[in-house]
């Protein structure tokens, strides 16, 4: 575990727990990659948020495609930024909404998390729940083999390499997290091996967390995996609406039941 510990020494200190115990019924969602160009995908978003029946949510990162800091909620052009945590929190209002940084949204600050009405977690985090302590992570940090990227994550989440970021006007944070992204993808492109995470990493981190079930994002690739007969990971689905075959899945656990997906239709 010293990798992963290593990577996330440099985030806030948020809450590494989460007492649900007295709960029933917990939401989760992760990359939903929020974006003014991808209204299909709020659309579809803002509709789950406005009909989902749980107790508490938690959003486990990517919320957004891209974050500069909370001064963008200032700009005149943010209305798509502020219509979006406005709707987090009307849900606020009617649960507890929980969130953890993801590697597109990691300089969301204490202001949005405020507006939003959201608290943010450290990652991972212990949920304790009636059925035993689970723990949520975005899952960056666990992907051991993806090590351009590992280097690039202790880079960001460095407070010096932020305080210069923000320290920036907001049209120069812009245009960089543009050409961040456009690297990231041509990356990808170039990638001959899909990077997972690290299946000892996350058994490593349950163990620690005295946790049977990790639950995460990131990787894109919605599965559940029994990773050995104790210890279970559950990967949450990205959002895209108007994909050729829409990714839109709601993730949630009940008491007595266990975790659940289900596939949402495009609004």
């Amino acid at each position: 575990m010293a990798v992963v510990d290593s990577l996330t020494s440099a985030l806030p200190k948020h809450p590494a727990s989460v007492d649900a115990t007295h709960l029933s019924r917990l939401a989760f969602l992760s990359d939903v990659h929020l974006q003014a160009t991808e209204m299909p995908t709020f659309r579809a978003w803002s509709d789950h948020l406005l009909h989902v029946q749980a107790d508490a949510m938690f959003m486990l990162g990517d919320l957004f495609e891209v974050w500069v800091g909370d001064d963008v909620l200032l700009d005149p052009q943010a209305e798509f930024e502020r219509d979006c945590l406005q709707q987090i929190h009307a849900l606020s209002q009617r649960m507890p909404v929980y969130w953890i940084a993801g590697n597109r949204d990691f300089l969301l600050g204490d202001a949005a998390c405020t507006t939003a009405g959201m608290q943010a977690l450290n990652d991972p985090c212990v949920l304790l729940t009636s059925g035993g302590n689970y723990l949520l992570s975005h899952g960056d940090a666990m992907c051991l083999a993806d090590t351009d990227y590992l280097d690039f994550r202790r880079m960001v989440r460095s407070a010096e390499w932020q305080q210069a970021f923000l320290a920036k006007p907001l049209h120069e944070r812009l245009l960089a997290a543009q050409q961040m992204r456009a690297q990231s993808q041509a990356r990808k492109a170039t990638q001959t091996e899909w990077v997972d995470v690290d299946t000892q990493a996350a058994v490593d981190s349950l163990m620690e967390h005295q946790a049977t079930v990790l639950v995460h994002g990131h990787t894109h690739r919605p599965a559940d995996h029994q990773m050995n007969p104790t210890l279970s990971r559950y990967v949450l689905s990205d959002w895209e609406a108007d994909a050729n075959a829409p990714r839109l899945q709601a993730f949630s656990w009940q008491a007595g039941r266990g975790f659940e997906r289900s596939a949402l239709i495009p609004s």
